[in-house]
């Protein structure tokens, strides 16, 4: 008996040792059951620590790849879900195709503009607005005589240090334009105490209408705001076009919308070669095609740059280095060439007299090992600068003299009285209407040009491109706009599409 009362108490000691509290338990009760202690040791139950996450890194504005992006971040500007901005809105979003050839021609500039933009301190979305008033087509040009992306008329562009010649014009000029029409903002913008929508409207019709739409607003005792002024019908709708691009840039998941990427660093580089060149010798020296080469800078008229110092060019920033080493190697190579067809009877030295070079230099241009040349041979000759600008100066003022710029206090009238026409004749050359008002800055045809001869021209089927339009196709083949639409019965607001064949008349001289 006593063994088994020494054997109970050993069990309740040995129990104590793995409970914190125990009851006391009866033995010699029939219902109490005593637990046998097991041989499994007591682990301690480890506290988990969780291993530390890693901090996400939220990119810049700067950083980011895609340029859109780097722009939709830092649009601060409150855009209005109106009945106009709406519209436009539904437009882009119906028409995804004319963002698409937007994005593609806004390639070479849009990180340019973007950087102007925002070193100045500018609301965002301004870098947006060659979208609205060119499509971003750098050859852009109104029936209100604006120019280049920005749309600059020549008064305006005069104004804000834009030169335009018979050789160059500035408004073309993707990087001075970009500063000028930046410098007409902020001016703007200065001049109607801040306010971005009424400078953005005085940017398209002029702050004197502007300013006259927000004095008879405040007599009738109504908002001055842009969204309550009376406006002509494109100046109203200008605005909301911008804010709607924005807010759909900013918002592509929300409207199921996908704009082709732009990379977001610089592809193009301004370039100063020191001497006035031809534009297809630049191109070779570049290694890329002499459309590309215009295309980056459509400011020179004449296939040239200009004579007096305007002769940078912008070009694709992994060519700069080979233009730089082939100007270097080819020095007297980057002037003014011609394209001369070999005849029989010629030699190098009379080629050469002919054209003010030397056969060295011929011999050079054209990688000849002797002086020895074939009927037929196509050569590039480096003529003398001085007597082609003055061959071309020439052609360039007789086209000038059949256009006139309208100025302040002009009219029918006086225009053709001043030109020897008359004002029948002006409305036929320039479709004009009975109730025309003519604008300041508005150019004029005041003589028909010289038709070319129908035996020096000939008939091509043109496929339209991706990222083509009506004035890159003009501007390729030497034509004109209304050509273009003449001879393949186009209206005025007709698009042209991708894969679409075009009736083309150009120069036999041209390349098809």
């Amino acid at each position: 008996m006593k063994f088994k009362i020494l054997l109970a108490s050993v069990l309740v000691i040995a129990g104590c040792q793995t409970t914190k509290e125990t009851a006391q338990v009866d033995t010699n009760s029939k219902n109490t059951v005593v637990e046998q202690p097991t041989n499994t040791p007591v682990v301690p139950v480890a506290s988990v620590i969780k291993p530390p996450q890693a901090e996400v890194v939220k990119l810049t504005p700067q950083q980011q790849q895609d340029v859109w992006d780097r722009i939709a971040m830092q649009i601060t500007t409150k855009i209005p879900n109106n009945k106009r901005v709406q519209y436009y809105r539904n437009w882009y979003l119906k028409n995804p195709r004319n963002l698409e050839i937007i994005a593609q021609r806004a390639q070479p500039f849009l990180y340019y503009i973007t950087e102007q933009v925002e070193k100045r301190g500018m609301p965002l979305e301004l870098a947006l607005l060659p979208i609205v008033e060119s499509s971003f087509d750098p050859h852009a040009y109104s029936s209100m005589a604006a120019a280049g992306l920005w749309q600059i008329i020549p008064d305006t562009g005069r104004r804000f240090g834009l030169k335009q010649n018979s050789w160059y014009d500035g408004r073309r000029d993707v990087v001075k334009s970009t500063t000028a029409a930046l410098n007409l903002l902020e001016y703007l913008n200065k001049k109607f105490d801040g306010n971005w929508q009424q400078a953005l409207a005085a940017y398209n019709t002029g702050e004197g209408r502007v300013f006259s739409a927000i004095r008879k607003n405040k007599a009738a005792g109504k908002p001055t705001d842009y969204w309550a002024l009376d406006l002509p019908n494109e100046t109203s709708s200008y605005v909301p076009k911008l804010y709607a691009v924005a807010d759909i840039i900013m918002h592509p998941k929300k409207y199921g919308f996908h704009i082709p990427p732009i990379s977001n660093k610089p592809v193009v580089a301004i370039v100063k070669p020191g001497v006035q060149m031809d534009l297809t010798i630049a191109a070779k020296f570049a290694g890329i095609s002499l459309t590309e080469l215009k295309d980056l800078n459509p400011a020179y008229r004449r296939g040239v740059t200009a004579p007096n110092g305007l002769n940078q060019l912008l070009l694709p920033i992994n060519t700069v280095k080979r233009f730089k080493r082939e100007l270097a190697q080819n020095r007297n190579a980057s002037i003014v060439t011609h394209h001369h067809r070999v005849k029989a009877g010629e030699s190098l030295g009379l080629i050469a007299k002919r054209y003010h070079s030397s056969v060295k230099t011929i011999q050079r241009v054209n990688k000849l090992k002797t002086t020895n040349i074939r009927i037929g041979q196509l050569l590039t000759i480096p003529t003398s600068p001085i007597s082609l600008v003055n061959r071309q100066h020439r052609a360039a003022l007789n086209i000038e003299a059949q256009h006139y710029v309208v100025q302040s206090g002009d009219s029918l009238w006086s225009i053709a009285r001043k030109h020897k026409t008359s004002i029948t004749k002006l409305k036929q050359l320039n479709r004009l209407s009975k109730s025309i008002v003519l604008k300041k800055g508005q150019r004029l045809k005041v003589s028909a040009s010289v038709k070319k001869t129908t035996a020096s021209r000939k008939t091509i089927s043109y496929k339209v491109r991706r990222g083509d339009s009506l004035s890159v196709i003009a501007q390729r083949y030497d034509v004109s706009i209304a050509e273009i639409k003449k001879w393949n019965n186009l209206g005025n607001s007709q698009y042209i599409k991708q894969g679409q064949q075009l009736k083309l008349i150009i120069s036999r001289k041209v390349k098809a």
